[in-house]
């Protein structure tokens, strides 16, 4: 994320004085451009990997600080979320096993970082989204308690003004309010660095964001957010709506998001790239600067630039130009953030190698792809890869329209393989990764579509939870196998089953699909939803779906004996019989205290309401089928002892199942949905 000494508050004074050092590091990177200061005559690669920590119920795990005080290593550090780490992996010069060297460098350092984990009972993920990720774990409490982080949320939150606002669409829709920036924390990506010269940059910048749309397409690993099928790498709409400060209007001016593609071709340099984000996007943290960088520059000193790589890291173009400085010697980089973390280091090193080759392939066999290909179609692929994946139409040079499994088959791996070989790569290093991409890719099986047909494979067998629960448990385990994902069986539901079980708040088995009436219905409507619909309990809500009322079969009931003996002329309203003032809980209630207000309310139903609007609903049914479910499975608990640090509480967990349906049945009540 950057450098984190920022001023947690900027005055309009401290503003103009950063703004100042801003465009006077602008200066003086021009200069050190124009007199060929910048490094040249060598390739660098480097790599940044997030992951996410998750508990024995494989849910996240804020244990971050705890787990970097064990591993006290300056490769490994925070990010936004209590339950992310990253780890920045030293550079390494481009050619021979480079990549071999990446992938063992990757190993032992997550080897440690899950080690580390271990002791503070958590595991870690490589997964672009968790599929165990609840909208309640991205509350404030969860954000790492750096300056940094709290001062770029209230910066975002004051443009914008509002909550934000999500609306994703799949093959399930996705429609949410958020308060803060926290639902960046629900991506992870595999960032990757490739050093350019000055003079190359331009060329070098564009073919990366060419080769970034299909390396993308086979690359996906994403494709769930809170249970809901969404986009093939739904991180990508995610993260640019989640730092999204524009407002709607009813005029048409042009506003440009913080993290986008980009909207035009590079010409000559990396200049142009940071002019045009100071040129759009607002000041949002500040420091104070005290180099003076052409002073530096008059010493023969290369300056650190602190202003402008502030700048640079709230700005979060997809393809991002950077500047940093390598012993003594100031270099320019591209920082490619669009591949997800995971689901193993081979796929991920077989992403990099992709990129890396299909970049500088291109950049050879086009010298300005600009002239052979409009921006507006690179754009477009990216887009379409994001949303497709494998299933994507993406345009090639001419204007043609290929389907992106032929275009990388037939195409694209021939001009990463000659990139790669021309950077002096090693011809097993070259047939490895690139194997794997192309038997991903003949095969269809990306990381997201492996999410998705072992979710078709587990359906009707279990609950959502317990599904999203499998998922996150395998991807665990499979990474520790080091077998590519395009090898993976699918999920079963088992392997979720057989960890402590992750029943610990409502919102993680209460009913979201709802059929709800308005208080001016009548009655008889009611009546039909139960008969039709096997339900019990029907809210009654307002018409921006603020809970108004709650009706039982009871309240049907009593008032059809009434009419047996009044008989109504008219429909009677459902307000004349709900109850008005129903006892509620939140999703974030935990189990046991939910049923301790069941028995103490004597009721059977607890609507579920946030900031006053209804969400969910939750039964004694239900939590009899939860305490059902753990009780079935005692052996396969039992069973899992393979991995101490998840199921060690395996018979304290079999316990509280029963004091749970015992409290459930104690007072001889059946439960209903």
């Amino acid at each position: 994320m950057g450098i984190q000494n920022v001023d947690t508050k900027i005055s309009p004074e401290d503003r103009r004085d950063f703004i100042r050092s801003l465009l006077n590091d602008i200066s003086a990177l021009e200069k050190m451009i124009a007199d060929g200061m910048i490094e040249s005559g060598v390739r660098r690669i480097g790599a940044e990997q997030e992951l996410f920590l998750v508990n024995t119920a494989w849910r996240p795990a804020p244990v971050a600080l705890e787990v970097l005080d064990i591993l006290s290593d300056p490769h490994f550090t925070n990010e936004i979320a209590l339950f992310n780490l990253e780890i920045n992996l030293d550079p390494i010069v481009l050619g021979g096993d480079c990549f071999s060297e990446l992938e063992r460098e990757l190993d032992e350092m997550i080897a440690r970082a899950s080690a580390a984990a271990n002791n503070c009972e958590s595991e870690i993920v490589l997964a672009g989204i968790l599929p165990t990720i609840r909208k309640s774990d991205l509350e404030l409490t969860n954000m790492t308690p750096k300056p940094r982080y709290f001062a770029l949320n209230e910066a975002l939150k004051q443009l914008r003004g509002r909550a934000y606002e999500f609306k994703l669409n799949g093959a399930d829709e996705l429609i949410i309010k958020h308060d803060t920036w926290m639902l960046e924390a629900c991506c992870t990506s595999f960032q990757v660095h490739l050093q350019a010269g000055a003079d190359e940059f331009a060329n070098l910048y564009n073919a990366a964001q060419v080769a970034t749309a299909p390396v993308l397409a086979a690359a996906t690993n994403s494709p769930l957010l809170f249970g809901r099928r969404l986009w093939r790498e739904t991180r990508i709409p995610l993260f640019e709506q989640s730092i999204d400060t524009r407002h709607a209007s009813y005029h048409l001016r042009e506003r440009s998001p913080r993290v986008s593609f980009g909207n035009r071709w590079v010409k000559r340099s990396a200049i142009e790239l940071f002019e045009e984000d100071i040129s759009r996007f607002r000041v949002l943290v500040g420091a104070r600067v005290d180099e003076d960088p052409f002073s530096m520059l008059s010493q023969g000193l290369a300056p650190q630039l602190n202003a402008l790589r502030i700048y640079n890291g709230t700005v979060w173009r997809w393809n991002r130009p950077c500047y940093g400085v390598t012993d003594g010697k100031p270099h320019l980089r591209i920082e490619a953030r669009a591949f997800p973390s995971g689901p193993t280091v081979v796929d991920e090193v077989a992403n990099a190698a992709f990129f890396f080759g299909l970049t500088l392939g291109l950049s050879t066999e086009h010298h300005e792809i600009a002239t052979v290909m409009e921006f507006d179609d690179a754009k477009s692929n990216f887009l379409a890869a994001s949303q497709r994946g494998l299933d994507a139409q993406l345009a090639w040079t001419g204007g043609k329209m290929i389907d992106a499994r032929e275009l990388i088959l037939g195409h694209l791996l021939p001009i990463a393989r000659d990139g790669l070989r021309h950077a002096d790569i090693a011809h097993a290093d070259v047939d490895r990764y690139l194997g794997v991409i192309e038997r991903r890719v003949e095969s269809g099986r990306t990381g997201s579509q492996w999410l998705l047909d072992s979710i078709v494979e587990m359906r009707g067998t279990a609950t959502k939870d317990e599904v999203l629960t499998s998922l996150t448990a395998a991807t665990a385990r499979r990474r520790l196998e080091r077998s590519p994902v395009h090898t993976w069986p699918l999920v079963q539901m088992t392997e979720g089953a057989m960890t402590k079980p992750s029943y610990l708040r409502v919102e993680e088995f209460m009913t979201t699909d709802l059929f709800t009436v308005h208080a001016d219905e009548p009655i008889e409507l009611v009546a039909k939803l139960m008969d039709w619909k096997l339900v019990r309990h029907i809210p009654v809500e307002d018409e921006h779906g603020g809970l108004v009322g709650l009706i039982s079969c009871f309240d049907v009931l009593r008032h059809l004996d009434r009419c047996l003996n009044e008989q109504p002329r008219e429909p009677i309203p459902v307000s004349s019989i709900m109850n008005k003032n129903p006892v509620t809980i939140t999703a974030a209630t935990l189990t046991l205290d939910a049923i301790a207000l069941m028995r103490r309310a004597k009721v059977d139903c607890l609507p579920v309401v946030e900031e006053g609007r209804l969400v969910g609903i939750v039964s004694e049914r239900d939590f009899i089928n939860v305490a059902a479910r753990l009780l079935e499975r005692p052996d396969e608990t039992r069973a899992s002892g393979e991995r101490s640090q998840e199921f060690a509480k395996a018979p304290a967990i079999q316990a509280q199942s029963r004091l749970t349906l015992m409290s459930l049945t104690c007072d001889g009540r059946h439960g209903d949905q």
